[in-house]
């Protein structure tokens, strides 16, 4: 049966321009597409869709399996590539050339997805022409958070689509149907800043509000001595640990998951090492969310001093300043129990 016209629509929650351009490149596709935008904007799900229907219509009678699979990233034809390390490494890029020359398995084509290409670093050169020119059987979909320098000469080749971070509106509504109050929609909406994955993570976390008041309750009881700051410091770093509960309990279903699948078909391609690799990365990232989260809601209290009268310009200025450069910092992974004690003890008290 020839089902390629049954939702043959991409529709991605937030992103209608996005959802209207991958619909019209089906009419026509072309080697290789380029998502560019922040996490959480619905990039690796539009991958998969878009996947699906590529290989749902290079093989029409099989179209909704080739959806249904494309759609939980279990589907032969379609490939991801994740980074193992803080780029992509040499090794990494050698195999997406290799199999990027290889033919498909189920289907008359084969969709690889390149996951966080913005960080692709000195493997552009090894990567190119693999991607501007595949063999007919082969399309790419690149996903990135940004165009960075070594990632421009890759980006001139693909036909771009932009991402923007999905509006609190939005992420409130989806919360809201799902069944969250919307009181507690609105907290973690602002707490996911346009992250659509972390706000429905978040909407698990019966803790979010007063978890994020504690960091104010830090920044409000300063009193300029390093004892006050420290006693500060661990009680947040105890809530942050505390705040990946909802997460490993998904990680835990996934893998009870995977190995109810392997004990019906075997170890062999399970994806066993990829997922507990991923599941270390979406770790990684959760607890860096929750310092950039805390960090924002420390901002806001000390605006709101300042427009209370309570502290004055300079110190409102100062203290963003460092605000915004403990952020920065918690890209390089550093010691994080030192960043937020040097961070609280040079931050402003209330007069």
């Amino acid at each position: 049966m020839n089902d390629t016209t049954t939702q043959s629509m991409i529709d991605i929650l937030g992103q209608p321009e996005a959802s209207r351009r991958l619909t019209a490149a089906l009419a026509q596709p072309v080697p290789a597409y380029l998502f560019v935008g922040p996490m959480g904007a619905g990039k690796r799900q539009a991958a998969a869709r878009f996947a699906g229907e590529l290989l749902a219509r290079a093989d029409p009678d099989g179209a909704q399996r080739h959806r249904r699979l494309a759609a939980v990233e279990n589907h032969p034809d379609l490939l991801v590539f994740e980074r193992a390390g803080q780029t992509i490494t040499a090794e990494q890029a050698r195999e997406v050339v290799r199999v990027s020359a290889t033919s498909p398995m189920d289907t008359p084509l084969k969709v690889i997805v390149l996951v966080d290409f913005h960080l692709v670093g000195d493997q552009t050169a090894m990567v190119l022409k693999a991607i501007e020119e595949p063999p007919p059987t082969t399309r790419f979909v690149i996903l990135a958070n940004e165009i960075a320098p070594e990632l421009v000469t890759i980006a001139s080749r693909c036909v771009q689509i932009p991402f923007n971070p999905i509006s609190r509106d939005v992420v409130i509504a989806d919360l809201v149907e799902s069944g969250v109050p919307f009181d507690a929609a609105a907290a973690c909406a602002d707490a996911a800043g346009g992250d659509l994955g972390r706000a429905r993570l978040l909407a698990g976390d019966p803790v979010l509000v007063e978890r994020l008041d504690s960091w104010v309750e830090v920044a409000r009881t300063l009193d300029g001595s390093g004892h006050k700051v420290a006693v500060g410091v661990d009680e947040l770093l105890g809530r942050v640990d505390d705040a990946a509960a909802p997460l490993k309990e998904r990680h835990e279903a996934e893998l009870a998951e995977l190995t109810a699948r392997v004990e019906a078909i075997g170890e062999r391609g399970s994806g066993r090492k990829d997922l507990e690799a991923r599941h270390k990365r979406e770790l990684r990232r959760h607890r860096t969310d929750e310092f950039r989260a805390g960090l924002a809601v420390v901002g806001r209290f000390y605006r709101d001093e300042f427009a209370g009268g309570r502290i004055g310009l300079e110190e409102m200025t100062a203290a963003g300043s460092r605000i915004v450069d403990a952020a920065r910092a918690l890209s390089r992974n550093p010691n994080e129990k030192l960043l937020l004690q040097d961070l609280f003890c040079h931050l402003p008290q209330r007069s």
